[in-house]
């Protein structure tokens, strides 16, 4: 047993030697496609089937990415102002937004909200105290207009917009939280005060979806009748994140083969931008 990313690939890189030599698919295509945490697999897969086994992928689909070093680090600018795309789609599916902005397709207020950040909300954020009063008010009033967040909880946090915070925020007047995973699932928490939710309500959600359907599958399908519990979600600790970031392990895997296609595909109300 290991609960690591490195011990995970290699043992993962065998499996996948041995099942294509003993079915004979050497000279079949070969695609790798990995959501959530399993593109941080397939990302180091991609370069350990290369370096070690010597067999290149046609191509690899990431779904989700989250772990692989691609996204900018964890509690910095760049990383929360960059959210507010996400928390837009988020609030104008939940019909949250000023109603001249409900008005419009999606895809006519994201790239109008995708401007601002990159253009006029980072660099005020980046300046800090430096931002003048009036900018600083002008910005919060943007801000809220385009997630659906009150304006003066975005002046308290400094015109940043903390996940947890969203998620408990959006839909509080309506005793209503947000998933984290899937911002398009509502859930009920104990009381509406707080500034996180009690849980996920994506991630209960696909639990009792998901948990049902592999138990049957493994018995009346594969035969394979045990009393042992399936783990839909952990336990996995203590888990080995050192090195855990496979994205570079990508980069050379494409240096390396340039003819590997890469796809990645995400959601505009889905949130995957770090581990729990």
């Amino acid at each position: 047993m290991f609960f690591g990313v490195n011990a995970d690939i290699e043992y993962l890189a065998e499996w996948i030697d041995n099942f294509v030599g003993r079915h004979n698919r050497w000279v079949s295509p070969k695609y790798l496609k990995g959501e959530s945490y399993g593109t941080n697999r397939v990302a180091g897969l991609a370069h350990r089937l290369q370096s070690a086994h010597w067999m290149f992928l046609n191509g690899v689909i990431l779904v989700s990415p989250t772990g692989l070093g691609l996204e900018p680090p964890a509690m910095t600018p760049r990383s929360e102002i960059l959210k507010l795309p996400y928390y837009t789609a988020t609030a104008w599916y939940h019909d949250a937004l000023s109603e001249d902005l409900q008005a419009l397709d999606l895809y006519d207020i994201l790239p109008e909200v995708e401007r601002f950040t990159i253009e006029e909300y980072l660099p005020a954020v980046a300046m800090g105290g430096a931002l003048s009063g009036d900018r600083r008010d002008e910005i919060a009033n943007l801000v809220s207009r385009y997630s659906g967040i009150p304006k003066q909880h975005i002046i308290n946090h400094n015109l940043t917009i903390p996940t947890g915070f969203f998620w408990k925020e959006l839909l509080r007047d309506e005793g209503i939280t947000v998933g984290r995973l899937d911002s398009r699932y509502r859930g009920i928490d104990r009381m509406d005060a707080g500034d996180r939710y009690e849980h996920d309500p994506a991630l209960t959600s696909w639990n009792h979806s998901f948990t049902p359907a592999i138990n049957h599958y493994l018995r009346e399908h594969l035969g394979y009748q045990t009393d042992l519990k399936y783990n839909i979600f952990g336990p996995v600790h203590p888990w080995d994140w050192s090195d855990e970031s496979t994205g570079d392990d990508l980069r050379r895997a494409m240096g390396q083969n340039p003819f590997m296609h890469v796809m990645v595909q995400a959601g505009y109300c889905y949130f995957e931008s770090c581990p729990f």
